[in-house]
């Protein structure tokens, strides 16, 4: 599978962070409408075995997520707060060159790439036709999170392409697409609108001894045989639910709820050299929806190789 970085620039507030898995849906949504369902049907024909695409989150340009490790796998710099150091979750990309203990040592915040008023909340009304007023219960006001990025904020995505099965020239425009039409929730009244700005090939240097990885999106590592002493990770519950017209369909929008290990866990040991994502399909055959029981969903991550080394290992 070719590397490639998609660098996007926002275009209005999004009221969904820019996940992998849910980034993978939006792709076979787009696929669908602008090729034909046949089209999607034989790019997910083996799945389970061999994807045609595996997606990352987005992350601010030229930074990586912090992987979840314990604090001390990391060295701190003097006059460092233990709390300070907890919002520091941006690694610039350059520093993962170096040894991974240095890592924290230029981290940033949110507040830092974001800005004080990144994430804000948005006010709604749901009105009675009857009353023509908001009233109580289902009617009351309520809010809604979004986050606004400055002007200047760049989104970096990694991809991994099969370009034998989609080209990347069609990629491109099933990118275009979603930024035109919108990504995630309320994107019908204008969010998660995007441009496209530049795609290109990335490799992420294979440090020294790599016996480790860490995911750029969410996975399902269950039943990998991996190391459970030297993996670590937070774990997530996905409450999906189908989008365009799947979600006015008969039995709901609603999928079965998934459990997930999030971005920025670190494995070991490391997959096979020449495999670039870590992780499994999960779905098909109903397991997910029954409005559409052929859904999958992406349990698949891209990762970054990384060298845990014996002392830190057995520190932590």
């Amino acid at each position: 599978m070719k590397e490639y970085r998609i660098e996007l620039t926002p275009l209005s507030a999004f009221g969904s962070l820019l996940r992998g898995d849910t980034l993978f849906g939006q792709m076979c949504w787009a696929i669908a409408n602008r090729y034909g369902e046949e089209r999607l049907r034989e790019l997910l024909v083996d799945y389970s075995t061999h994807p045609f695409a595996v997606c990352s989150d987005g992350f601010p340009n030229g930074y990586l997520p912090r992987p979840s490790l314990p604090i001390r796998y990391f060295t701190p710099q003097e006059g460092d707060d233990r709390k300070v150091i907890k919002k520091k979750r941006w690694i610039p990309k350059k520093d993962t060159s170096k040894p991974l203990s240095q890592w924290l040592h230029n981290a940033k915040s949110d507040k830092d790439l974001v800005g004080e008023n990144g994430n804000q909340q948005q006010p709604h009304n749901s009105i009675n036709r009857l009353t023509g007023t908001t009233g109580g219960d289902m009617f009351a006001p309520y809010h809604q999170p979004q986050t606004w990025y400055q002007s200047d904020t760049r989104l970096d995505i990694y991809l991994l392409l099969d370009e034998m099965r989609l080209l990347l020239a069609e990629i491109k425009t099933i990118f275009i697409d979603i930024g035109t039409f919108g990504y995630g929730r309320d994107a019908s009244i204008g969010l998660g609108k995007f441009e496209c700005t530049n795609f290109s090939e990335w490799n992420f240097p294979l440090p020294e001894e790599a016996n480790a990885c860490m995911t750029l999106a969410p996975c399902a590592p269950q039943g990998l045989g991996l190391d459970n002493d030297r993996s670590y990770y937070n774990v997530f519950t996905r409450f999906g639910r189908h989008g365009d017209v799947a979600a006015h369909k008969q039995h709901g929008p609603f999928k079965a709820p998934v459990l997930l290990a999030d971005t920025a866990a670190v494995f070991s040991p490391m997959p096979l050299i020449g495999q670039r994502y870590l992780g499994q399909a999960l779905g098909g055959n109903g397991e997910l929806s029954r409005t559409i029981p052929a859904t999958v969903h992406q349990g698949y991550a891209p990762y970054i190789p990384v060298h845990l080394s014996a002392q830190q290992q057995e520190t932590a």
